[in-house]
């Protein structure tokens, strides 16, 4: 069974608007049977130029689904939310089933899911290109130089103050994230 936590940010939660989230989110329980015991948390939020952004995270025992999508319409967004919940599902069974192939009942947990992934699914999992380089203690304002001189998304790096590893990121909107390892 899937709970609910419903939040709205610039935006009120109606009736409606829970009842269509509820009934669109419910759909995933099927790939789970009756063993799904989870709480969906879903965000809600209207920016200023009218375009909205979804976040659904469910946290469960063996794998926590993520998605987010920002959409000019909620309902579509909704809509595209659910396709991707149910992709990252199949992605992860597929997943399970390839490394405990001869363990009893590691597919029990995704027991409704049809394995209908083509092989270029599972080519996303092949490492590619390896690359090894040392960490520069610096701060996090070099480390974005150094992540938007190298055309890169993200730069991992050691903190000059801490001394730990951490990673700054940038964002869809533009901005800069930081992940600090404890």
């Amino acid at each position: 069974m899937i709970r609910f936590n419903i939040r709205g940010e610039n935006i009120e939660v109606t009736p409606a608007i829970r009842e269509y989230v509820e009934s669109k989110i419910e759909k995933v329980e099927r790939y789970f049977g009756n063993d799904m015991d989870a709480t969906a948390n879903v965000n809600l939020r209207v920016y200023n130029d009218k375009q909205t952004k979804v976040e659904v995270t469910i946290p469960m025992k063996n794998v926590t689904l993520r998605a987010e999508e920002r959409h000019d319409d909620m309902y579509a967004a909704i809509d595209l939310i659910v396709d991707k919940l149910e992709r990252q599902i199949r992605k992860h069974k597929t997943k399970v089933n390839r490394k405990f192939r001869d363990r009893e009942g590691a597919g029990v947990y995704f027991a409704n899911v049809q394995s209908d992934t083509t092989p270029q699914e599972e080519e996303e999992f092949a490492i590619v290109r390896t690359k090894q380089f040392s960490l520069k203690p610096m701060d996090q304002e070099e480390a974005i130089l150094q992540m938007n001189l190298l055309g890169h998304d993200f730069y991992i790096f050691t903190d000059a103050d801490s001394n730990a590893t951490n990673i700054v990121y940038k964002r869809k909107d533009g901005k800069y994230g930081l992940i600090e390892t404890q």
